[in-house]
């Protein structure tokens, strides 16, 4: 038996059942984790969505070495599948035991199963042309921020910061002021919108909070931030048609960059965006480069397909454009916990 056979057999992989405590230890300890292994965030989504949150462990001699989240989502819309992670921007697997984990993954029955980066198990599917990443280090001060934006775009936040606007940051008592005003962003762009419960759950789980941009006390523009090793991620964000005008996001990303820097992070972990879209080029101009983000998918049959740019949605995309805002946030919800 050579090396590589004694470190596969020393391996056990199982599922883990209520052991969050252990898992999220393992998960902090992890330069590469992001948020979306926390435990707390799957099972945020099993709270708000209603899908299954599986966990699977890789041990050697009872320490875990390797994990994998799974959700299981199911959707008379948009089929069955497994995610890693589901609702998020990353996931996949961490550490070892790749090739046992998605041996686990592939025994639960599903037809396809989707990982949000970490390593690609042998003989997966592997798409590095859809979606990109944008992520960089803050600057030690506001004056210096400012300076890392390319000139254009400096000039939009400047303009921003001399405009009459009030930032406020909290927590569940700006809950339901974040909800509309992300709802109706998601409504705008022709998206259903998540689920409330999914953002409440996690803004109450997670190291979280909300920072919200208001213009003569009327909210503008407000979004929902995870925090984890050193790092924010602006997640859940939006702002309402009066925020183009008065710059309110360019204001909001920017306070959260001193608020961030203000609670000891160091970087900024702009998100994902698609290849070739708006937002893609609003954070490029932010002075963010896009990397491009490697998903791994197997299947036994058709993937699940929830692009929104598939021309096959095309028409509901335009109608959910023009939907009156009380009936997008009253159906969105019931659309999109089946997105995954």
């Amino acid at each position: 038996m050579n090396a590589h056979s004694r470190i596969a057999a020393d391996l056990v992989v199982r599922e883990a059942i209520d052991e969050d405590a252990a898992i999220d230890a393992f998960v902090r300890a992890r330069p590469d984790a992001t948020p979306f292994h926390l435990t707390a965030w799957t099972r945020a989504v099993e709270h708000g969505c209603g899908q299954r949150a599986r966990f699977f462990v890789a041990e050697r001699g009872g320490r875990i070495v390797g994990y994998l989240p799974l959700t299981e989502m199911r959707s008379a819309l948009f089929g069955k599948g497994l995610v890693s992670s589901a609702f998020a921007v990353g996931g996949g697997i961490l550490g070892e035991g790749v090739e046992p984990l998605a041996t686990a993954a592939r025994a639960l029955g599903y037809p396809s199963i989707e990982l949000r980066g970490g390593p690609a198990p042998h003989g997966w599917t592997i798409d590095r042309d859809t979606s990109l990443g944008f992520a960089r280090p803050l600057a030690s001060s506001d004056e210096a921020e400012l300076l890392a934006i390319p000139r254009k775009q400096r000039a939009e936040v400047r303009k921003a910061l001399a405009n009459d606007l009030d930032v406020v940051i909290g927590g569940a008592e700006l809950a339901a002021e974040h909800f509309r005003i992300y709802a109706e962003s998601t409504r705008n762009l022709g998206s259903p919108v998540f689920p409330p419960r999914l953002l409440r759950r996690a803004l109450d789980t997670m190291d979280a909070d909300i920072l919200t941009v208001r213009h003569r006390g009327s909210a503008v523009a407000s979004v929902l931030s995870l925090y984890l090793n050193g790092t924010v991620y602006p997640y859940w964000g939006g702002g309402t048609e009066a925020a183009r005008a008065l710059r309110a996001n360019d204001r909001m990303y920017f306070a959260l960059m001193a608020h961030a820097r203000s609670r000891g992070c160091t970087r900024f972990d702009f998100g994902r965006s698609k290849v070739g879209s708006g937002p893609a080029a609003f954070k490029k101009n932010w002075g963010f480069e896009g990397v491009p983000l490697a998903y791994a998918k197997w299947s036994s049959g058709p993937m699940r397909e929830v692009d929104p740019r598939n021309p096959k949605y095309a028409l509901m995309v335009r109608a959910w454009k023009k939907l009156p805002l009380p009936i997008a946030m009253l159906a969105g919800p019931w659309i999109s916990r089946g997105l995954g």
